[in-house]
């Protein structure tokens, strides 16, 4: 095809523009008769442009894109509801059943029916239609289905009836599943006295009349909804008196203040309905909670505890007596115990436990035996109690008499160390300005501390603080003290009695008088809230002055590397070194340590103790030397180097 010269005119719409082809096809020819005046290889003036009618086209379907048709929908159409209206009749249930249809395509589309209902008239908004047999969807078999022709809502009226299945006295209907998502079925009963019972669904609503019983049930899932009936059965268990038997278990935890009791109950019915239950409570006793599954309300008056619950019980019911009382803190003790009343036979048992530092001494029975705890049940078996005396109810009527008197012993509660620092090491170094810059490590073992209070010497400023090598940021005591974090000890690491050491380091710096060519100085060392069992000490001091220690309660020995893992040499002497660079040609001197023999007789770094120095100016530079200062006695308190 040979494509047309189509010229578009700036400002004109697209219906002119079509026309323009003729008119200028006459100007072309009138051009050519006039050469001078225009030239037939000039191009069109501005605003014109000339484009081939593909092209053309082209650019039209871009600029006026057709609208894009919907989607159709997933499904034609959908069964969005299912009300049951029936009335038992002979042999049949027989009734309405109103479908809710939404169908969402033109044109014809087929909606199935539920399966299994014997359709005797269908109406479509109040006129009748026929329903036409084909496949069942996925299943072997036909099945009835409304043919729709136009879209929207619609109503469709089924007259059904459902045959009733008789075996053993008891009738059934079943109605099938559908694919709707609400099935509602009401079943009107016109018997008295039967009992019903459903099965894929839930009773919504149930009325009865001198006549007739009336159920409302909604459908849950797709498995059908079957209701089942019988005649209901008179029961006489209700008249019967009331026998039961019970078992009786109680447990009672002697504090220093209070006692605690925990009971557990367990019924059994042999005859009759029980309503509720009576229990005799000794008069120092105060229940506070009885729980149970079956417990509606409980009610404690005038030594009577009354346990209500919530249907009559008529095998078995299980709850928990908790409560209170106030007993002599030792000596011989009498305990109180709870009795199941209006009972024929009791078993059961009681256990007495001392909570705190104490032991049973003497025990006198009445009615009880002795028994191991196990053979009490759960509630006395898990206690891990070291004074637990449990005892079994002697066989025998269940109101004969039973006394149970306890002789308790209580002994003073020893402090329990929590905390304890294995070894202290310091570093100093004395510049002759007067400054001493203090490195200060532990190495301590804890068990429940969260912090450790450490003093440091007045005027000092704090540097840094460290807990197993990570910075912390320590709090601040009202007196001004240091608390610095401790870590605990982990389950599998270590034990309770032997817990992991870990390290917790400070370094401050405390001002001073400016060094003479002869005098004295003190070195002042933090004071700490926990034992210290061993302590070192290492000092560095200018190279032009000659320092010695006075006696003491400290003695120099040869340097060695600390007892503790978490102290080791390793980096140590980095900042050592960095240490030394902070006073320029500071030579490292006078080194010691200070020692208990372990925890027990360690001692506590908080009371004054002091190692006074002195401070000789001399002319050639000092030797290096490491030795030791040893405590002589363990001491008490803060101290003074």
């Amino acid at each position: 095809m040979i494509n047309s010269r189509v010229l578009l005119v700036p400002r004109r719409s697209l219906s002119k523009c079509l026309t323009i082809p003729f008119f200028a096809s006459a100007l072309l020819a009138l051009s050519s008769a006039t050469p001078a005046q225009q030239d037939s290889s000039r191009p069109p003036g501005p605003g014109w442009v000339v484009i081939g009618l593909d092209e053309y086209k082209t650019l039209r379907a871009k600029a006026y894109p057709p609208e894009r048709e919907p989607e159709p929908p997933p499904v034609e159409a959908t069964l969005s509801r299912v009300d049951y209206d029936l009335h038992v009749n002979g042999e049949f249930a027989s009734g309405r059943a109103n479908l809710t249809i939404d169908v969402l395509k033109d044109g014809w589309v087929r909606v199935p029916i539920p399966a299994g209902l014997l359709v005797r008239e269908a109406k479509l908004d109040g006129k009748s239609v026929s329903l036409v047999s084909g496949p069942a969807a996925g299943k072997s078999g036909t099945q009835l289905s409304a043919v729709l022709s136009h879209p929207g809502r619609s109503t469709l009226v089924l007259d059904i009836a459902i045959p009733i299945a008789a075996s053993a006295g008891e009738e059934s209907i079943s109605l099938p599943p559908s694919a709707s998502g609400v099935t509602r079925a009401a079943l009107e009963l016109p018997r008295q006295g039967v009992d019903i019972r459903l099965t894929g669904g839930l009773l919504s609503d149930r009325s009865e009349t001198p006549k007739a019983n009336r159920w409302v049930v909604y459908a849950t899932g797709n498995s059908p909804l079957t209701f089942s009936w019988k005649r209901k059965t008179e029961d006489h268990r209700a008249e019967l008196p009331l026998r039961l038997r019970g078992s009786l278990t109680q447990l009672l935890g002697l504090g220093e203040d209070s006692a605690s009791l925990s009971a557990e109950v367990n019924l059994e019915i042999a005859q009759g309905l029980a309503r509720e239950v009576k229990l005799e409570v000794p008069p120092q006793i105060t229940v506070n909670q009885v729980l149970g599954a079956g417990v509606a309300d409980w009610e404690s008056k005038s030594g009577e505890l009354t346990v209500t619950f919530l249907e009559p019980v008529d095998q078995s019911a299980r709850f928990v007596i908790t409560g209170e009382t106030r007993l002599p803190r030792d000596g011989n003790i009498e305990i109180p115990l709870l009795r199941l009343l209006n009972a024929e036979r009791i078993s059961g048992g009681a256990a007495v436990e001392v909570l705190g530092a104490g032991e049973i001494k003497d025990v006198k029975t009445l009615g009880f035996e002795n028994a191991d705890a196990s053979d009490l049940g759960e509630l006395v078996a898990n206690r891990q109690s070291p004074s637990l005396a449990a005892f079994r109810l002697r066989a025998g009527e269940a109101n004969q008499p039973r006394s149970l008197t306890l002789n308790v012993a209580r002994y003073d509660q020893q402090a329990v160390l929590l905390a304890n620092v294995e070894e202290a090491r310091y570093r100093v170094l004395l510049s002759k300005e007067g400054k001493t810059l203090v490195q200060a490590r532990y190495a301590v073992r804890n068990n429940q501390r969260n912090f450790v209070k450490i003093t440091l010497p007045p005027g000092a400023t704090l540097w840094s603080a460290a807990l197993a090598g990570q910075p912390v940021r320590p709090g601040r005591a009202p007196d001004g003290s240091l608390l610095l974090p401790l870590e605990k000890s982990k389950a599998g690491a270590g034990s309770a009695d032997d817990p992991p050491e870990f390290a917790v380091e400070i370094v401050y710096l405390t001002p001073g008088t400016t060094w003479n060519d002869k005098g004295k100085a003190r070195i002042a060392l933090p004071a700490l809230d926990l034992p210290v069992s061993r302590t070192g000490l290492q000092v560095y001091y200018p190279p032009l002055f000659r320092v010695t220690s006075e006696p003491g309660i400290f003695h120099t020995e040869s340097y060695a590397d600390p007892f503790s893992a978490v102290l080791g040499v390793s980096g140590e002497f980095g900042r050592l070194e960095h240490l030394g660079k902070l006073a320029p040609g500071a030579a490292p001197g006078l080194t010691g340590i200070g020692s208990g023999n372990g925890i027990g007789p360690g001692h506590y770094v908080g009371r004054d103790r002091h190692l006074p120095l002195v401070a000789r100016k001399v002319l050639h530079r000092a030797r290096r030397r490491r030795t030791f200062w040893r405590c002589a006695n363990p001491i008490h308190g803060s101290h003074w180097l």
